[in-house]
């Protein structure tokens, strides 16, 4: 179940995410579900896949944003790391970072499941 107990022991920083949310928990709870339901995880991959490393900056830097401001710590943290790379145009392998990117949200749609 989503809940702020939940998020936290899943590295979210509930308490960030709740003053940006003017401490309204039902909103907070409300954004960080539309965050994990988001495709731009699905499409970040398949920009990668596709090797169009602009499309992919793109998507990454907007889930960055999103995440830093529901201060899902876990998921941030790569994707904050990957959207770098992908600025600087990195011929690379992004698998790592996208492993580590859907394991993280894996764990977090879970709760959304158990809900």
């Amino acid at each position: 179940m989503l809940t702020l107990d939940a998020l936290k022991e899943l590295g979210a920083d509930t308490e960030d995410g709740l003053k940006r949310c003017m401490g309204n928990e039902d909103f907070y709870l409300k954004l960080v579900e539309m965050a994990l339901k988001d495709d731009s995880y699905e499409r970040l991959r398949t920009s990668i896949e596709n090797g169009n490393l602009d499309e992919a900056f793109e998507r990454a830097h907007a889930l960055k944003g999103v995440l830093g401001n529901v201060s899902l710590v876990s998921l941030a943290a790569p994707v904050i790391e990957i959207t770098e790379d992908l600025r600087a145009r990195k011929e690379m392998d992004y698998t790592p970072y996208l492993e580590r990117i859907f394991t993280e949200l894996g764990k977090l749609r879970a709760l959304l499941d158990q809900g």
